[in-house]
């Protein structure tokens, strides 16, 4: 779930400088489109920016990264720090500034990150730079991705006589793209060579002729995963790209001034101050290429699937509320849900307080209230009772700070709702995942309002499976619901079916992905939803808290009907868009069996 920020500027820095009084323009578009996507980069950020058309001896390509939350900032303050203290001939100066400063350049790419894998460290922050004193096959990588077939990528690169350095994907990728752009350019040196016999003259030809669709193509074929990447080229070109199933997303605009990409749509209208039908979706399995010349042309590198995958998680909860679609969608999700939450209220409005648990479910929370409104054609009760003072997301932190953060993250507002025991207290959340904020914190909080009953809701429906794709998650027993199917299974004396399902995981453990089935989703089918969040609720609930507690999750229905556009719900179901999201679960599973979880 990481964020991306591209831009090429199709002028000259003199044309901004003039028309806008700065040639800073695309670095302040820069800083935009990362500031307004910090919400997909807590553990760190990077900056990198490439200047064309520079005499050799000169540095061409300029890259700053930084861990942390404040990383944006950070790289901004330093750039700023570096311009209080250049000549003013130099901010004025286009030609100046693009000798003296780093960062004035007509290309950047910038990158938000959000690991999916549980690696930090400063060398797993994007942008990546391979370096090579030719510039064509100089590239700098960023992206939001997720592979999961990292071992046979590994194992092809090795048996090419290569020495990845490191198993990550970004690693791997980058090795992997840049083998082939070396290839490639080799290729078109040895077809040029036979018409030409100056080699600067050659070298400016491939930068013309290169096929970046090619190369990309030989490479992205081994991948299994999702992913949007873009590239710069050392020489001028630069590129974007998504993968077939078009499980992440990615957006553009383009005038005669300016290409701009990001991960999200509304990031682009307010830094570009556009309307919504000038900015663009990238399709699944096409790449946006823009050549040193500044022309844009958009090829094929692999067909899009016929059933396309995009990740339902975006809308729900990654994505910022403020698109429009996400905005309908998301009230629709809180819609969808009003005559659950009526009968887990005995349909008792009049008693009833209805609220939200922010931040990201303030959206749903409206649909819910329309939703009930609609049904019974009252005026509804609504207080704002959670109160969140942390600005983090525990499910996304490491495992040895998580509990002791979700103690704090939220507080209560008193006297919201009437005290003892009269008013029943439905809240609604985006979604349930491990359930260690409920459990450690917010059911706890909301007992202190001695309520008569306790009704959390769910926007989105039991998450049961890993991601694989973008979210951290990939031990089973992180998940609530998988805790409670397990749990239902032990108290039935069923615990034959776990033991089938290990026995038939195992079995299978080193087929190729292609043949490996998810046999995990058999331990859910012996139990309704209900039967499942009830088991959820008795587990989460404190024992000091003296009320009823019900759960109302989101059904899988529900969330297609509200998010027609974007069925990528395998964390929900365990409908894997890609072969290696089954070998992975199906590993996850015997892990767990096994107790290796975390080893």
């Amino acid at each position: 779930m990481c964020g991306i920020a591209m831009i090429r500027l199709l002028k000259p820095l003199e044309f901004y400088q003039q028309k806008y009084g700065t040639w800073q323009y695309g670095l302040q578009k820069m800083y935009l489109l990362m500031e307004k996507q910090h919400n997909r980069g807590q553990e760190g950020a990077g900056l990198a920016t490439l200047k064309l058309d520079v005499s050799a001896g000169e540095e061409y390509i300029w890259r700053d990264r930084i861990e942390g939350k404040n990383a944006i900032q950070e790289i901004f303050a330093g750039i700023n720090k570096t311009l209080s203290k250049a000549d003013s001939e130099v901010l004025v100066s286009t030609e100046k500034a693009k000798l003296e400063l780093p960062f004035a350049a007509e290309l950047y790419m910038g990158h938000l990150r959000y690991s999916t894998t549980g690696r930090s460290g400063l060398s797993y922050v994007h942008p990546f730079l391979r370096r090579h004193n030719w510039k064509n096959r100089t590239m700098v990588l960023a992206g939001n991705f997720n592979l999961t077939n990292v071992d046979e990528l590994f194992d092809h690169l090795t048996l090419k006589g290569q020495h990845p350095r490191d198993k990550a994907d970004t690693f791997l990728m980058l090795e992997s793209l840049g083998f082939m752009l070396d290839k490639e350019v080799q290729k078109q040196y040895d077809k040029l060579k036979q018409r030409y016999t100056n080699d600067l003259v050659i070298t400016r030809k491939i930068e013309e002729n290169l096929d970046i669709a090619s190369f990309i193509r030989k490479s992205e074929k081994m991948w299994d995963g999702g992913y949007v990447i873009g590239g710069m080229l050392g020489h001028g070109d630069s590129f974007l790209f998504r993968d077939p199933k078009g499980i992440r997303s990615a957006f553009y605009y383009a005038d005669d001034e300016i290409v701009v990409a990001a991960s999200e749509r509304p990031v682009i209208q307010t830094a570009m101050n556009v309307k919504e039908e000038d900015v663009h979706e990238l399709k699944p399995g096409e790449a946006m290429i823009i050549k040193k010349n500044g022309t844009i042309k958009f090829e094929t590198i692999r067909p899009a699937a016929e059933e396309l995958s995009q990740c339902s998680f975006e809308r729900i909860y990654f994505s910022r509320g403020s698109d429009i679609d996400i905005y309908k969608e998301r009230k629709k999700l809180g819609e969808t849900l009003s005559q659950s939450i009526l009968k887990a209220i005995d349909n008792d409005v009049e008693n009833t307080v209805f609220s939200f648990i922010p931040n990201t479910a303030e959206v749903a929370f409206y649909g819910m209230i329309d939703g009930i409104k609609g049904r019974t054609h009252q005026n509804l009760r609504t207080e704002k009772v959670l109160i969140k003072d942390i600005k983090l997301r525990t499910f996304i932190s490491q495992n040895s700070e998580r509990n002791d953060l979700a103690t704090h993250v939220y507080d209560v507002t008193y006297g919201s709702i009437r005290r003892g025991k009269i008013d029943n207290l439905v809240a609604i959340d985006d979604s349930i995942v491990r359930g260690t904020t409920l459990k450690q914190s917010i059911l706890t909080i909301l007992n202190r309002l001695e309520p008569k009953k306790i009704v959390i809701v769910s926007s989105s429906p039991q998450v049961r499976f890993p991601d694989y794709y973008g979210i951290d998650m990939a031990s089973m027993s992180e998940f609530c619901a998988f805790r409670a199917a397990v749990q239902l299974l032990k108290d039935k004396g069923m615990q034959q079916l776990i033991d089938d399902v290990y026995r038939k995981s195992k079995a299978q453990d080193k087929s190729p992905k292609e043949e490996i089935v998810n046999y995990v989703t058999e331990i859910y089918k012996p139990f309704s939803l209900d039967e499942i969040s009830v088991q959820i609720a008795k587990m989460l609930t404190p024992s000091e808290v003296n009320c009823p507690v019900e759960l109302v999750y989101q059904t899988v229905d529900g969330l297609h009907h509200a998010c027609p556009h974007h069925k990528g719900d395998w964390y929900f179901t365990g409908n894997y868009p890609t072969p290696g999201g089954n070998k992975l679960v199906n590993k996850a599973f015997i892990n767990y069996y096994e107790g290796k979880e975390g080893l």
